[in-house]
């Protein structure tokens, strides 16, 4: 199953196993056990400190748990660990077997110090590029904390369970039997739900910095490039960010980012915080800031967070990016996660054979589109306009497709459902005021950014489109105050757009402040 050089990598990671680990494998005499099989006999042959068996007894089949020989394993896999979650397999073995993970000793203590029963489920398809995230975090977690168990899930091989538990959208994690959280999360997003004292911790640390001479908030390119760039000048700097990587961590294939011929947005966002991190940043992540006090004529200003900490910086760069637009329409909250939809490259396979829509006709709605495809019954694109805005050559692969029709002209004005899932969605067609109904199971929506700035309104100038005005420097219309990125009304939102932004903006602060006295 697995190729020799792919065998000569794995038994080179195999030799850093602490103590002997046991791969207990539950089977039936399907072909996916069978593959499974064959897998974990292969793992196993690698390495005298692993061990195979079939005397599994788990319901779920083919699933397999891995374990410290002689302990009750803490991590399973209800599916085979392929693709993207193949690294999640590679990290479980080591962890299991005493390995350290990598994330730092204060993190670790946090974890072991987690007192209760916490039995994680993680619902992924194998092409989700965020789910992989999760199913780490937590089998580190499982592997640190005899408390803690974690099953990864295929919800292509189980879908009696997905149909049961109405999931659709991954990664979907529940916990002792209830929903938890779906989407990708981190380990410190995890954390913080769990260990219900951190937040006080994390907040008295804060209000106990010392003020900044640059604050970056926000963690995507943007934020990321100006903290490189002060950090460069040897000055003070902090980096606040609601999530590292921002809006790029939820991005599949990136390949317009000049030099980089392919790379994808969990890739390139965890390149972005190990550059910062060479760097003298004090990075706080998972803090979100709620409201913004400038400070008199060079005074400091202030950032507030929603814990109850405030920061003070002398000058400040927002980079606070973007989310995606919702269509606000009944039906599209209330189904979210449950036939509603915005990432069709993790969320697709769970749609096999049905039929889905996406709402949007610019690049990212047609790339949508030909992607699910390939993987659904059939596809209806909608665009509200008489014109598809995407690029000319995905038009092309778009029109060629047999299992797809394109309604122009059509304003989507509800999600429809029953038994808590999507089985439509209404339209009105803008040129005959007709209003029509498709029957599908699914809607991803494709119609484009808002700008993270609502916490800003009333203190700092915006467009009316809620972006941050800004002059060709960054400048903000408050002096000291910088802004870059997706959140700003420079045109084109572009991840080289946003790094060129950030360093520009970070430039300027220092220009700023070399030409400012020090305020304490």
């Amino acid at each position: 199953m697995l190729d020799d050089s792919i065998k000569e990598q794995l038994k080179v990671f195999l030799g850093k196993l602490v103590d002997p680990i046991e791969l207990v494998a539950s089977l039936d005499d399907g072909p996916k056990s069978a593959e499974m099989r064959t897998l974990l006999e292969e793992i196993a042959r690698l390495s005298d400190k692993v061990s195979f068996s079939e005397t599994g007894t788990n319901v779920r089949r083919p699933s397999f748990t891995v374990g410290r020989k002689g302990e009750s394993a803490r991590i399973g896999f209800a599916g085979l660990p392929m693709g993207h979650e193949f690294t999640s397999l590679i990290l479980a073995l080591l962890q299991a077997s005493g390995y350290s993970p990598r994330i730092g000793e204060d993190k670790i203590q946090q974890i072991r110090s987690i007192t209760g029963n916490h039995h994680f489920e993680t619902y992924v398809s194998l092409s989700c590029h965020n789910c992989p995230d999760v199913v780490q975090a937590l089998n580190a977690m499982a592997a640190l904390n005899p408390g803690i168990h974690h099953v990864m899930i295929d919800g292509a091989l189980n879908q009696p369970e997905i149909e049961t538990r109405q999931i659709m959208a991954v990664p979907s994690v529940w916990l002792n039997g209830a929903p938890f959280e779906d989407g990708r999360m981190t380990m410190e997003e995890i954390l913080a739900r769990i260990d219900t004292r951190s937040a006080t911790r994390e907040a008295s640390q804060l209000a106990e910095k010392p003020p900044f001479d640059v604050l970056v908030v926000g963690g995507g390119p943007a934020g990321a490039a100006a903290a490189v760039y002060a950090a460069r000048k040897g000055i003070r700097t902090g980096l606040l960010a609601e999530r590292f990587g921002g809006q790029v961590m939820d991005t599949l294939a990136i390949e317009n980012l000049i030099s980089v011929p392919h790379t994808d947005g969990p890739k390139l966002g965890r390149a972005l915080e190990t550059h910062v991190q060479e760097y003298d940043v004090d990075i706080m992540n998972l803090q979100q800031a709620n409201a913004l006090i400038p400070g008199e004529t060079g005074g400091l200003h202030e950032i507030r967070l929603a814990n109850g900490a405030a920061l003070r910086s002398r000058t400040l760069i927002l980079a606070t990016g973007a989310r995606w637009r919702e269509l606000n329409v009944p039906g599209e909250r209330e189904y979210r996660g449950k036939g509603v939809a915005y990432c069709p490259h993790c969320d697709g396979p769970l749609f096999k054979g049905k039929r889905v829509a996406v709402i949007g006709g610019g690049n990212s709605g047609v790339e949508a589109a030909i992607d699910l495809a390939g993987v659904v019954d059939h596809v209806t694109l909608l665009e509200f306009t008489d014109t598809l805005r995407a690029d000319a050559v995905l038009q092309t692969k778009l029109f060629s497709l047999p299992n797809l029709m394109v309604i122009k002209n059509a304003q989507t004005t509800e999600v429809t459902g029953a038994g808590g899932k999507v089985n439509g969605l209404r339209y009105i067609d803008r040129t005959t005021a007709e209003l029509s109904t498709i029957e599908l199971e699914g809607v991803f929506i494709q119609i484009g950014l808002l700008p993270n700035t609502d916490w800003l309104k009333g203190t700092i100038s915006l467009s009316r489109f809620g972006e941050i005005e800004v002059d060709t420097q960054g400048a903000t219309s408050i002096p000291g105050i910088f802004a870059a990125g997706d959140c700003t009304t420079v045109p084109y939102k572009q991840i080289v757009i946003a790094l060129g932004e950030g360093a520009k903006a970070s430039l300027a602060a220092f220009d700023h402040l070399i030409r400012s006295a020090p305020t304490t």
